[in-house]
């Protein structure tokens, strides 16, 4: 059970591979937000999908409706599975998903939890550090639960179509797609997450006049966030809509350099061994989801309500007032020189900007 994002189900994928590696008869189904769903192609040790919007995540827009829930638990029962890992990041409960589970019949329930709620897990895991990392927090449950780990790192699995679509996407959007280019994508769930549209765009085009070939990508309900990014970009192209999750992935893997915030193309990056830098606003810690293996670095301007957890930043987003030409610069150093080791990075952080 994972029912967030897609950037999320990435990170999934290192314990959904030690199950399948442990216990390869094993029958794995994801039940997955219809967003988080789309990554399951990407992650090749998925056998099903069960798709739902669940009423203990969501934000006050389901109607009150007993006889869905009731309906769902009827669903659940019908495939007669024999365990159910939930896995959350360090602010949801387990709690509610096992009580679910429980009702349908199902025997073994593992979860992270800092609250008490009596036996709806059979397995509870106390909680970890607010900071773990979200790959470790999920193979932490699965260790826990006995399956052997031999490799931590973040894999997807782009089919060869994806990967033979990119000449034509690039082409499409003006790029010569034998040229490096750098992928930008301003957009994220959350609008506390992104880096203000005209300074994305003044980074655009200040790397387009370094020579640069810059692709600014969102996908269709961003288009007017595209379009104002573009209007201070007249050196960069877009991408905005027109491909599928696995096309997308074959571009990050193309990409010279990624440039975004928290947000999927950050950990596609880091699965894909792309350098990646980061706008990181300051809505979480960095150490639960920054990119672990390749080359990064992050940039966030210190302010005394991080990490603050909000969807939209009240005063402004002061953690992300961060010059283009320091976004720049940093980009260029990943771009030419290599980025720092990470932990030279982890020293630096709050002095970048």
């Amino acid at each position: 059970i994972r029912l967030d994002n897609i950037g999320d189900l990435v990170m999934l994928g290192p314990a959904l591979r030690a199950v399948k590696e442990t216990a390869p008869q094993a029958r794995l189904t994801l039940l997955a937000s219809r967003a988080g769903a789309t990554a399951a192609p990407l992650l090749p040790w998925i056998d099903e999908v069960i798709v739902w919007r669940a009423l203990w995540q969501d934000l006050g827009h389901l109607a009150f409706d007993p006889d869905r829930e009731l309906a769902f638990v009827r669903q659940l029962a019908e495939h007669r599975f024999d365990a159910a890992l939930i896995f959350t990041s360090f602010s949801q409960t387990p709690h509610v998903p096992g009580y679910v589970c429980y009702l349908a019949g199902i025997p073994l329930r593992a979860g992270e939890s800092k609250e008490f709620g009596g036996t709806t897990l059979t397995t509870e895991l106390k909680p970890a550090s607010d900071d773990l990392h979200q790959t470790e927090r999920n193979l932490r449950l699965v260790e826990a639960l006995g399956f052997r780990v031999r490799n931590r790192h973040l894999v997807v699995s782009i089919p060869a179509a994806a990967r033979a679509a990119v000449d034509g996407l690039l082409t499409r959007a003006g790029l010569d797609p034998d040229a490096p280019f750098v992928l930008l994508h301003p957009g994220a769930s959350a609008a506390a997450r992104r880096y203000p549209a005209e300074r994305a765009g003044a980074v655009a085009q200040q790397l387009s006049q370094h020579g640069r070939q810059v692709l600014v990508t969102g996908v269709d309900r961003e288009a007017a966030l595209i379009e104002t990014v573009m209007a201070r970009a007249p050196g960069a192209r877009a991408l905005v809509g027109g491909t599928g999750l696995a096309e997308f992935a074959a571009l990050v893997e193309q990409a010279a350099l990624v440039i975004c915030g928290n947000t999927l193309p950050l950990h596609l990056a880091d699965a894909l061994g792309t350098p990646v830098l980061g706008l990181y606003s300051g809505t979480d810690y960095e150490g639960q989801w920054r990119p672990r293996v390749v080359p990064h670095r992050l940039l966030r301007r210190p302010t005394p309500c991080h990490p603050c957890y909000l969807f939209q930043c009240p005063i402004g987003l002061p953690c992300l007032d961060i010059e283009p030409a320091a976004v720049v610069t940093a980009a260029e150093t990943l771009l030419t020189a290599g980025a720092p080791h990470p932990e030279e990075t982890e020293r630096r952080l709050m002095h970048d900007c």
